[in-house]
């Protein structure tokens, strides 16, 4: 496993900002990435200060934020500062002190949108890093069934066996419930979350209609909505939003939705291994969203940049990445030799798109028409991929 390249990220951020956020599941490696940085960097600062916001002595410590931050020098670390919101409003101050005397590293296992006043009072000041469970770019490709299978949280992923794996995730799972939701101040019951949750197994793929759904649970479509935000805000769950065009077609407006990691997502459904997967009726959909999740995390695309598009009964798209003044499609093929289908064409003169990939679970890379090609994911996953000029 190599996660050097958010070294140079973070490195990167703390020169242009004075705040950098390093942001992601928990459990995902924020804090060893953030150890590791600072090892390697501790002569670059006069001193660096550690609070770990899940000890009560840190958390204590910092409820009087201005009194305790305000004499440190260099760099400063901050883990689960999701737990102080009201933390943003004291580093909005000393982060505008002339000189700057300190620089600020934060760890969050929330979205930028869930870090309560941070996107106002820190504007300007802070960098946002995503930090994702272990994906594919980083693993050797040997290890993607099990990659696939277990998902990319370091404790699962590198378990002894698939037992330990998986019973790492169930633990996992109840404390999300039980706890990481009350952390960030939503008062749902864990039974309550957990039955939507596993709802969303059977829509894993698929459109999201939140009436449907809330009919189903009996709750309300606003109370829905709110659901699906907490699980997208907390990096559970992505949903990709509907590409619109401007063509006299009737196109999906609805929003798809994924489990972002495909261990968590095969725990919920009960299923330990290899084999049990493979016998699963749900086999397609999990293998098309893992390499849905792996090609957007190899293209380093922002959630921003992510779409899908479909029209009624004509034409679909799995994946559009809009990102550096192009557009690139791609399709999430679970087929041993994909061919060139109506759709891609009709997608392609439709969106004008730059390339089409279809990505697959197979072993060679080959042409399907003029900008259109299938690539293994083992490639597409690969530092080393480009996509093919028209």
């Amino acid at each position: 496993m190599d996660r050097r390249g958010y070294f140079d990220q973070i490195v990167r951020a703390l020169r242009v900002t004075p705040s950098v956020a390093l942001i992601g599941p928990r459990q995902c490696g924020k804090t060893t990435l953030a150890r590791q940085l600072l090892k390697q960097k501790k002569t670059a600062y006069p001193s660096i200060s550690y609070f770990d916001l899940e000890r009560q002595e840190d958390l204590a410590r910092l409820q009087n934020a201005e009194l305790t931050l305000t004499p440190l020098r260099g760099l400063v670390v901050i883990d689960e500062v999701q737990r102080l919101p009201g933390l943003f409003e004291t580093l909005r101050v000393l982060l505008d002190r002339r000189p700057l005397p300190s620089r600020f590293l934060l760890l969050g296992s929330a979205s930028r949108d869930l870090l309560r006043q941070s996107s106002e009072s820190l504007a300007g000041r802070i960098s946002y890093i995503e930090v994702t469970p272990l994906q594919l770019v980083e693993v050797k490709s040997a290890k993607l069934d099990s990659l696939w299978v277990r998902g990319g949280f370091p404790p699962s992923f590198l378990a002894r066996d698939n037992k330990i794996s998986y019973d790492w995730r169930q633990a996992y799972i109840s404390t999300y419930l039980e706890r990481d939701i009350p952390a960030l101040g939503f008062q749902i019951p864990p039974v309550t979350m957990r039955r939507f949750w596993m709802m969303l197994i059977h829509l894993h793929g698929q459109i999201f209609n939140a009436s449907e759904l809330g009919s189903s649970l009996g709750i309300s479509h606003p109370t829905v909505r709110r659901y699906l935000d907490i699980l997208n805000g907390t990096f559970m769950v992505r949903t990709l939003t509907p590409w619109l065009e401007n063509l006299e077609k009737r196109q999906v407006k609805q929003p798809k939705i994924f489990f972002r990691d495909s261990g968590i997502l095969h725990a919920l459904m009960g299923l330990r291994t290899l084999e049990e997967l493979r016998n699963h009726p749900k086999l397609g959909a999990s293998w098309e969203g893992f390499a849905l999740e792996a090609t957007i995390q190899s293209q380093r695309a922002q959630q921003e940049n992510c779409y899908f598009w479909g029209t009624h009964n004509q034409a679909e798209l799995d994946l559009l990445i809009v990102q550096d003044g192009r557009k690139r499609g791609y399709e999430i093929k679970f087929n041993e030799a994909p061919r060139l289908s109506r759709s891609m064409r009709i997608a392609m003169e439709d969106l004008k798109l730059d390339s089409l990939t279809v990505v697959y679970p197979g072993h060679h890379r080959y042409p399907l028409a003029d900008g259109i090609e299938a690539v293994p994911l083992t490639e597409i996953s690969s530092p080393r991929f480009k996509h093919k000029p028209l």
